[in-house]
């Protein structure tokens, strides 16, 4: 027996802790070897009812294009950021000159793009990994589309052709601390003085506010007592921006807070055309169909990576796709995604005719979120014990679906909303007195 003096042993630890660091990164693909990651995407399965078919030729082909972008330039980095909490930003550029951003808003560089087209192409994007949708989400059917239907022809010809290529960023600054689901009795104020307005407030949760370039922020007008909407510029003196850490889904996601402090916003930056809260949920209304169709792709990509992986993975002598209560969650996955694509797609139709309600799009973004966190629970059941690792993309989905359930209005907030339409009683402020408070 060897016996070390204890500075010998402080080397030896080191040295052993050293070479633990510097050892290279397992691949999951050799570990696993019937088990192939979603770093290399499964090809897509999940069209089972043909529904490319109600497609045009040129959504088409573009869905290919987002698919093509998402599968080789995504997928093989984004359990890594999503575990490190950081966003890819070498790949903007690609992003960029892929024209997704601008979604359906026509002329100024923007692509646009039919609300079914851009409805799928989030999907595409969503099916490799939510935060990349969500960060598009935020950025092209919130903050532009505010600019694009709000704001003056000098504000749109100056703002949007660098946003729809993605030279710069924005982001959406309507959630508060206080005020989530009643955002419409938001706090900040802005209140006019000589040349322009002083804002002052905080915002929270508002995803690429970190290093957005501008930002949207909505805040009261002291005077009339509207919400009114200003473009702010990152640098503006009294703005400070701050990342939300600690974040157990949408990792890549920059979600952040926001302080406003005497911020001064010129008059020119003010958006012209929104004037109250029924202006903002002109943008809503297209941004809910676009959160609609994120889960409908994070459980494409879901379907894809179980059907690979249940045919790839053997137990008992045999694949598990060979099972019989594997094939019926597989089946029951499948039959989810194809209720879920059939009620986007119904939205954009609705949309695209002018017919579509507030009440239509909030019971489609419900009831498809309620269908994919059912649809990713199964996914993690078949996964097994890698059902919970990041490399085989089930248990990213799992987290990621989480806030998407929430965000653009939570299941329960947009049930209620369909609830006000079907039945002409609105039922979210209940009777709150000082007799029911004891």
């Amino acid at each position: 027996m060897t016996i070390h003096s204890s500075k010998n042993q402080d080397d030896v630890q080191k040295s052993a802790k050293s070479s633990y660091f510097n050892l290279p990164a397992l691949d999951v693909s050799l570990a696993f070897p019937q088990a192939t990651p979603a770093s290399k995407f499964p090809p897509c399965a999940s069209d089972y009812y043909q529904s490319d078919d109600l497609l045009t030729m040129e959504e088409q082909a573009f869905r290919v294009k987002v698919r093509e972008f998402m599968e080789k330039e995504v997928a093989p980095i984004m359990a890594e950021y999503w575990e490190k909490a950081e966003f890819p930003f070498h790949v903007i550029p690609e992003l960029g000159a892929l024209r997704v951003a601008g979604g359906t808003i026509k002329g100024y560089g923007c692509p646009g793009l039919s609300i079914t087209g851009a409805a799928i192409s989030t999907a595409e994007i969503a099916r490799v990994d939510a935060s990349f949708a969500t960060f598009i989400l935020v950025h092209s059917s919130l903050a532009m589309l505010t600019i694009a239907l709000c704001g003056s022809e000098a504000q749109k010809q100056k703002y949007l052709p660098s946003l729809a290529q993605l030279k710069t960023i924005t982001c959406f600054g309507l959630t508060e601390p206080g005020y989530g689901s009643d955002a419409s009795a938001l706090k900040t104020t802005a209140t006019k003085v000589e040349g322009g307005w002083i804002l002052e407030g905080q915002k929270r949760w508002i995803g690429n506010a970190p290093f957005a370039d501008v930002l949207v922020i909505f805040a009261r007008n002291t005077t009339t007592n509207q919400i009114n909407g200003y473009i702010v510029k990152k640098d503006a003196p009294g703005l400070t921006a701050t990342k939300i850490e600690n974040k157990i889904a949408l990792r890549i996601v920059q979600n952040g807070d926001i302080l406003l402090k005497k911020v001064f916003v010129p008059d020119d930056d003010r958006l012209p055309d929104l004037n109250s809260f029924q202006d903002i949920n002109k943008v809503l209304a297209v941004s809910r169909v676009m959160a609609a169709w994120i889960p409908v792709g994070i459980s494409m990509g879901v379907y894809d990576m179980c059907h690979r992986y249940l045919k790839e993975r053997k137990q008992f002598g045999a694949p598990l796709a060979a099972f019989q209560i594997n094939q019926q969650r597989l089946v029951q996955i499948l039959g989810n995604v194809q209720a879920m694509i059939l009620v986007g797609w119904r939205l954009c139709k609705l949309y695209e005719k002018g017919k579509m309600t507030l009440g239509h799009v909030s019971l489609g973004k419900a009831w498809i979120s309620l269908r994919s966190r059912e649809t990713v629970a199964l996914g993690r059941e078949l996964l097994g014990g890698n059902g919970i690792l990041t490399d085989f993309l089930v248990a990213k989905a799992f987290c990621d679906l989480e806030p998407i359930y929430t965000y653009e209005g939570t299941y329960d907030i947009n049930t209620l909303v369909t609830g006000r339409e079907i039945t002409g009683f609105a039922s979210f402020k209940p009777a709150f007195t000082q007799r029911s408070r004891l």
